[in-house]
């Protein structure tokens, strides 16, 4: 039998914020206030805060399914592209490398050129140089072309949903699991 489900601290602010979102929907906020003195929406918030453990293994299937979904997100984004490759380095540093290499072998064949020197070295070294240039071109368009396709991709993902009023919500994927955390909220 599964052990009962304690919130992570990472969910934390994602329970603060349903909670909050919750108060703040038309029938709690109703019956809260008939409260004058405002007590019962600081108690209900204060108890709800404490007992976030009982909650969610209250929500025991819903949140496990939540994190499973998570987990997958997590080991997904350890692909090719993810934060622990080298790829999107040489992505960056390519162009930059490439660039800065064919303008020194350039200005340095062409220095060897201008003082008269003798044999192969100069022409080699200018070769080279207007080799190097249209991989700088090439990879600063593709760089470009990655750097606005991720731009992009993310713009979406750093609205709100629809109806959401807390600030500083971040966005990211959603699962498939309903009212599990801040990021499932929004589905």
């Amino acid at each position: 039998m599964a052990e009962p489900s304690r919130l992570r601290p990472e969910d934390r602010a994602d329970f603060e914020a349903v909670l909050h979102h919750a108060m703040n929907t038309t029938d709690p906020r109703g019956a809260l206030g008939a409260d004058p003195a405002g007590r019962a929406a600081a108690h209900l918030r204060a108890h709800a805060l404490a007992h976030a453990d009982d909650i969610a293994a209250a929500a025991g299937e819903p949140y496990r399914s939540c994190l499973a979904v998570r987990r997958a997100d997590r080991h997904e984004a350890r692909s090719l592209l993810g934060p622990g490759s080298l790829l999107p380095a040489l992505v960056v540093l390519t162009p930059l490398v490439s660039g800065t290499s064919a303008a020194a072998l350039l200005l340095l064949g062409g220095l060897l050129h201008l003082a008269g020197a003798l044999g192969p070295l100069p022409g080699s070294l200018v070769a080279a140089g207007w080799t190097l240039a249209p991989v700088a071109a090439v990879s600063g368009l593709v760089t470009l072309a990655a750097v606005l396709h991720t731009a992009r991709r993310r713009r979406g993902s750093l609205r709100p949903p629809t109806g959401w009023s807390t600030p500083g919500w971040s966005g990211g994927r959603s699962c498939s699991t309903a009212g599990c955390c801040r990021t499932c909220a929004g589905t």
